[in-house]
């Protein structure tokens, strides 16, 4: 518990670096983000490499994968017409979330989505955090506990529809895992997939 419980404290820290007013202007955001995904990703290999046991490549799972990125990419380009009919300040937050793309070559960072960030979080949050949280909780309470503080960590942003994609990704990325822990594989294609849908092919 204790190396799972330094872990998220480890995230925590590199996702205020990342979002907080006092620190993001700092530093280059995808380069800190590439890093902190080889830091994390590093260490859920390190502390649990059991979950290596839950990747599983086959066509079936990625079909799944590619599914799950396609249902994701539609339910998001929904929410976000949705969240501007509703709220005045929906539109101008998502734009903050991508200014960040000004900061560097598209090309790097669709490489870095589809090959370093996206899979990262998959291995550390459901991988890692929840397969443990899970095994020492009780899956409900695992699913539940991870995709809590995969969502708080996102909080240092001040960006209340950046929080609130958090949270509902880490909800049905951890649901799914909740439900078949050899559906790693497809969390893992369909998180780089979507994030790079999301944030450089198709943006909302």
């Amino acid at each position: 518990m204790k190396k799972i419980t330094l872990s998220i404290c480890i995230a925590t820290l590199l996702w205020f670096i990342m979002f907080s007013p006092w620190t993001a202007s700092h530093v280059n955001f995808w380069y800190c983000m590439t890093s902190s995904g080889i830091i994390l990703t590093s260490l859920a290999l390190i502390w649990g490499r059991e979950l290596i046991k839950d990747i599983s490549v086959d066509l079936k799972n990625i079909a799944l994968g590619i599914s799950i990125a396609i249902v994701l990419w539609g339910l998001f380009w929904i929410g976000d017409k949705v969240s501007q009919w509703m709220f005045d300040f929906a539109r101008p937050e998502v734009n903050t979330i991508y200014d960040m793309k000004g900061m560097t070559s598209p090309y790097f960072i669709a490489i870095t989505l589809l090959f370093i960030i996206g899979p990262a979080e998959e291995i550390f949050w459901r991988g890692f955090i929840q397969r443990n949280l899970m095994k020492q909780w009780g899956a409900n309470t695992g699913f539940i506990l991870t995709t809590l503080a995969y969502t708080l960590i996102h909080i240092w942003s001040f960006n209340f529809m950046l929080v609130m994609a958090a949270l509902i990704v880490g909800f049905l990325w951890g649901l799914l895992y909740r439900i078949n822990q050899k559906w790693l594989f497809p969390l893992i294609l369909s998180h780089a997939l979507w994030d790079c849908a999301a944030f450089v092919i198709f943006p909302f």
